[in-house]
């Protein structure tokens, strides 16, 4: 359980059998991945204990100030685990946070009476025209049937549709495909709209089995000098295709059924990845090193391998990732030794200029 720095400063002392049971720097290399936990972070407002005398994973309350003057209450690890995918303020301070949400408003719902003349609840709301709920008139004319329409429904919210069925109200539905739930109103249904990863998916992902590398659209371009260097370096070396952007997966991946790593070699079916903190400290730290190993798990379920150049004090994730504290010469002989430990010698070799 964590609590008060205080009590927890204190039993370190008594554990340890001195005052100083973690010297001033002693954590350093660990919060340096963390600028703006750094920032957050007053001795003063923690009876003078500094930041780097307390481990990353301590089970003990931090007071943290915001740029915006906000205090609050956290452990090392949910501070670490914060930053999510976004640079805002608000994914640091609870409250601001909290002042960015937006609110939703409620709105009560009508108690239903009666039946109509189709056998079906009525809603006081629904106008009749000839004693048929509002859900029948909607799907005159329609390809879908009521059973079909209620059994795309997710389970919740059958109930909802089949006693209300306002015009523009959004539900829930189930992806035939089995991609999970999506939102969308009735007309769009009987119009044909399917989820968003259907949808994204018959772009380019549609057309390929799981596990092959093609070029999709959706793919952002690639933003890093460092990265363009790195595949410019790798192509003088290999005889390989680097043309492609984007590799099929099994299951979803944030709304698309692939995933785009920076650098693609379909021959050897290696993908690489260029990870730096950023600009603002917040790339691949945290949250970030999460959806980083769920997408590492998503290539090597579909038979590939993933080698990540993990640059300055990141960590390695995987086995065979490298890591470096700058582009220099060798790195490219680095990430073929790799490789080679991945696809064995001769294979790499074939590709060799």
């Amino acid at each position: 359980m964590p609590e008060p720095v205080t009590d927890w400063w204190a039993r370190r002392q008594r554990s340890k059998g001195t005052d100083d049971p973690y010297p001033v720097g002693t954590y350093r290399p660990d919060w340096e991945r963390y600028p703006m936990l750094i920032r957050q972070y007053f001795p003063d407002q923690n009876h003078g204990i500094m930041l780097t005398q307390i481990p990353p994973a301590a089970e003990v309350y931090l007071l943290w100030t915001c740029e915006l003057g906000h205090r609050f209450v956290a452990t090392p690890e949910e501070q670490r685990n914060r930053p999510g995918r976004e640079r805002r303020r608000s994914t640091w301070c609870p409250e601001c946070a909290w002042l960015a949400a937006q609110q939703p408003v409620r709105r009560p719902r009508a108690e239903a009476s009666g039946t109509y003349g189709c056998g079906h609840t009525r809603d006081d709301r629904a106008i009749d025209d000839g004693h048929r709920c509002a859900l029948c008139r909607r799907l005159d004319g329609s390809a879908f049937s009521r059973e079909r329409l209620l059994a795309l429904v997710s389970p919740g919210q059958r109930a909802d549709l089949s006693l209300e069925s306002k015009p523009g109200r959004r539900y829930r539905w189930v992806c035939a495909e089995g991609h999970g739930t999506f939102e969308a109103s009735t007309e769009k249904i009987l119009s044909g709209r399917r989820c968003i990863v259907c949808s994204n998916s018959d772009a380019a992902a549609a057309r390929y089995a799981v596990g092959d590398s093609f070029v999709s659209p959706w793919a952002p371009k690639p933003a890093s000098a460092a990265e363009a260097l790195v595949r410019q370096r790798l192509a003088e070396r290999l005889d390989v295709d680097l043309s492609h952007n984007a590799v099929r997966v099994q299951r979803p991946f944030f709304n698309h059924v692939e995933v785009w790593p920076d650098i693609v070699i379909p021959e050897l079916r290696v993908a690489l990845e260029y990870d730096t903190v950023g600009r603002h400290g917040l790339e691949h730290v945290g949250r970030r090193e999460s959806v980083d190993k769920r997408k590492d798990r998503a290539l090597r379920h579909a038979g590939w391998e993933v080698i990540r150049i993990r640059v300055g004090k990141l960590r390695p994730l995987g086995p065979f990732d490298v890591v470096t504290g700058s582009l220099n010469a060798t790195l490219v002989d680095r990430i073929e030794e790799q490789l080679a430990t991945i696809r064995g010698d001769l294979m790499v070799r074939a590709y060799r200029r």
